[in-house]
């Protein structure tokens, strides 16, 4: 069993947090969240504090609850202070556009990309960085990760898009004889 998940989850002010019928809602000052739980973890939220605590002893169960504990750590911390993950977009000519409710690239292809941009996340443009926000962590993740996978980084001469905190190994090119 994970040991992150026998401490008691403390609840920031400002926050409320509740369990019922498997589904756990978090509200806070920058929105809500809600998450489905399954039956094998028991969550029980009082005096300020939530609890985890096994309602089977399965192998399913002892890996559920660790991952369930990060789940509402997440959650508590995005209706509070909001997720962000910066991208870059390099190269000569690439850039990118923020037009209304879609991020319209212009990567080296013979056309822009359109991505729509999900409900709940905010993406800003200036120069070549994007910033990707939001208060669910796994939607700002996974919309950076899509917006990456339009052009991932080439290693000859750095190209594409890249999270600001990435490193891209370079390769040497061809040596002239």
């Amino acid at each position: 069993m994970s040991r992150l998940a026998k401490k008691p989850i403390m609840i920031p002010s400002k926050t409320e947090a509740s369990y019922s019928g498997g589904t756990f809602t978090v509200k806070g000052p920058l929105g809500s969240l809600t998450k489905e739980f399954r039956p094998h973890v028991g969550v029980t939220v009082a005096d300020g504090a939530i609890a985890l605590s096994l309602l089977r002893d399965s192998l399913e169960a002892k890996a559920l609850i660790g991952t369930y504990a990060a789940h509402i750590r997440n959650m508590l911390a995005g209706v509070n202070k909001a997720y962000e993950k910066k991208l870059i977009v390099e190269g000569i000519g690439y850039k990118a556009d923020v037009k209304g409710a879609e991020l319209v690239l212009a990567v080296g292809f013979s056309h822009p990309v359109a991505l729509a941009i999900p409900e709940g996340i905010k993406v800003t443009s200036e120069k070549s960085t994007l910033t990707v926000s939001g208060i669910d962590k796994e939607r700002v993740g996974k919309f950076a990760a899509e917006i990456r996978a339009v052009k991932k980084p080439e290693p000859y001469l750095g190209k594409g898009i890249r999270y600001a905190d990435e490193v891209i190994r370079r390769k040497q090119g061809k040596k002239a004889a």
